[in-house]
């Protein structure tokens, strides 16, 4: 499924491993064991199709998994703001990391309560152990971040009920949806991308691509943005 993972050229070779991945999944049980077994394979794909777009070493799309962190790290940018609950930490930076890319110092800290990690102390732990940059990526999937945005997982299992709002603003429970969440909206005048990963992963899976697989047209949701998919 990922034939280029430990590939000399990706500079994760021999971190993402399969073993990390179901440990990290075991925190997260509804994870791709929700709905049918379509909805199941479709969610499986979608989450594969996020985190290879965010962690790609090439230019076709089985090039999944060859990144641990955002290219030309570390940076200026700490990616710190001002948060008296999520404080940030002395010379530490919370650029992207993992295979979702989580930043920012308020996702760090989000995410490491939740999974029993301080992230805000040790964000390189995320680089460093490859179960919690799983479970990093596993969090932004499974978390709503805002009371009227789902979870991408509510999304890809079609849990997530459109309101009358949301059919106005064009929002679909689809995979280019989840894009829209990811992204703050941002990447939805440019998803080829991960459309192809999708597409390529649920052909392995032996699944359905679903409808509405961009996200053009689509209002955002207001919220915090919870990837570096923006950069």
């Amino acid at each position: 499924m990922l034939p280029h993972r430990d590939d000399a050229a990706c500079p994760a070779r021999g971190f993402y491993t399969y073993e990390a991945f179901l440990a990290a999944a075991r925190a997260f049980p509804a994870f791709g064991a929700t709905g049918s077994a379509a909805a199941r394979k479709r969610e499986v794909a979608a989450f594969l199709a996020h985190t290879s777009h965010e962690t790609s070493g090439g230019p076709y799309y089985s090039w999944g998994y060859c990144y641990k962190e955002v290219k030309g790290a570390p940076s200026d940018d700490d990616h710190c703001v001002p948060s008296a609950r999520w404080p940030c930490a002395s010379n530490k930076t919370y650029h992207a990391r993992g295979p979702m890319q989580i930043s920012y110092n308020y996702n760090y800290g989000a995410a490491g309560e939740a999974i029993g990690a301080d992230l805000l102390g040790d964000p390189d732990a995320v680089t460093a152990d490859p179960v919690v940059a799983f479970r990093t990526a596993l969090w932004l999937w499974m978390t709503p971040r805002a009371p009227a945005q789902p979870s991408c997982h509510a999304v890809a299992t079609g849990r997530w009920a459109p309101t009358p709002a949301d059919r106005a603003a064009g929002r679909r429970p689809a995979f280019g949806l989840t894009t829209s969440i990811l992204t703050g909206g941002l990447q939805c005048a440019a998803t080829s991308g991960r459309v192809a990963f999708y597409k390529r992963y649920c052909d392995v899976l032996g699944a359905s691509y679903g409808p509405s697989l961009d996200c053009a047209g689509q209002a955002p949701f207001d919220g915090v943005i919870r990837s570096a998919a923006q950069y």
